[in-house]
């Protein structure tokens, strides 16, 4: 919206040309979703206080988890408001790209606020019932990875990218649907079951979703991504101003989320992230270093798998509890210390990811 704006008054008065470099933007971006994170928190987190809509605490889960019952939950809109308030006033509204993510993110999001809204106001335990919940999420990421598959201009955009490998593409096909589809909504669900402790999702998915920017960022630039031998997709370099909303957004909202947390993000939020980090690795064509970078958000998902799997075959347990951020508190980590050290992993993993630009 401002940009466009700046482009009538740029006729005018020259220094508003600045608006046409994203960098410029991505940066009042990020600063705008800070601010309005930071800003509607304390009012978001009063309104969720006085609707008692607060955090219900597993009875089964670690001890020290009973004191957060009734934490303001379902914060995760905060977020979503900041990003989509930030991304329209600095974003090239004509990008495809832009409204494929925002979306993306959305929709996810308004599934997981439907979720918290059956088991925190209706006081259903189950929420939505896990079938239903998996079939919105399909509609949403098909409706998607579709749109993206049939509007794609050049073969780079439905081609998969091995890192650590120069020139090795591989056509996906018909497939890219399938595989864009289980990216985005398995890294939605990844980040939903590592958000349960405070600050432990919202960190990693900032890192990562930034890692991104500067993939976008290189991805829609010619002259970057033929001296990194990576595929250029024109119009891609926009992602950088709603990855720059979605730092500054996390950001504010880690404000108020860090040990002890004064709102959690619920569903809203978790499946709203998690939904932006897979739509955006799948548009740079990144879905393996994805998978690297988001190394925790993977460990948290293959632990509940295993331990779900190993239960109903031999009836143990591998983990004293999963996901396995619970088996290390029932281990006697202190919360904060399994939360700083999985953030620092995600860090390294990020750097790591971050590295395959350059190690071909």
């Amino acid at each position: 919206m401002l940009l466009w704006l700046a482009s009538l008054l740029e006729n005018y008065f020259h220094a508003f040309n600045v608006f046409q470099y994203l960098t410029f933007r991505t940066i009042l971006s990020a600063l705008t979703a800070l601010f309005v994170a930071l800003l509607l928190g304390p009012f978001f987190i009063r309104r969720l206080t006085r609707h008692q809509i607060g955090q219900v605490v597993r009875a089964d889960g670690p001890q020290s988890h009973l004191k957060k019952a009734g934490t303001p939950t379902m914060g995760g809109t905060l977020i979503l408001i900041a990003i989509t308030i930030s991304t329209l006033l600095w974003g090239d509204l004509t990008n495809r790209y832009v409204w494929v993510v925002l979306l993306e993110t959305l929709g996810f999001g308004l599934i997981g606020w439907y979720d918290d809204y059956r088991k925190l106001l209706l006081k259903d335990s189950r929420g939505l019932p896990a079938k239903k919940k998996y079939l919105f999420q399909s509609i949403v990421a098909l409706a998607g990875v579709t749109y993206l598959y049939f509007s794609a201009l050049m073969p780079a955009e439905t081609e998969l990218f091995v890192p650590f490998f120069k020139n090795v593409l591989i056509e996906l096909g018909p497939v890219y649907l399938f595989f864009s589809y289980f990216v985005i909504v398995g890294t939605s669900n990844a980040v939903n079951l590592t958000d349960g402790l405070d600050g432990l999702a919202i960190l990693p998915s900032v890192m990562i979703i930034a890692a991104f920017g500067v993939f976008a960022y290189v991805t829609g630039n010619f002259h970057f991504s033929t001296y990194l031998m990576i595929p250029y997709i024109p119009g891609v370099g926009e992602l950088v101003i709603i990855c720059g909303a979605i730092v500054g957004a996390g950001l504010g909202f880690l404000w108020y989320n860090t040990y002890p947390a004064q709102v959690f993000m619920g569903d809203v939020g978790a499946l709203g992230l998690g939904a932006a980090i897979g739509t955006i690795a799948v548009i740079v064509r990144q879905e393996l270093v994805l998978a690297l970078m988001g190394g925790v958000f993977v460990l948290e998902t293959v632990s509940v798998i295993l331990q779900v799997v190993s239960f109903r075959l031999t009836g143990k347990r591998i983990f004293k509890m999963a996901p396995i951020h619970h088996h290390f508190e029932l281990k006697g980590w202190p919360e904060p210390r399994v939360i700083v050290r999985f953030w620092i992993i995600t860090f390294i993993l990020v750097l790591c990811g971050l590295a395959t630009l350059k190690l071909r």
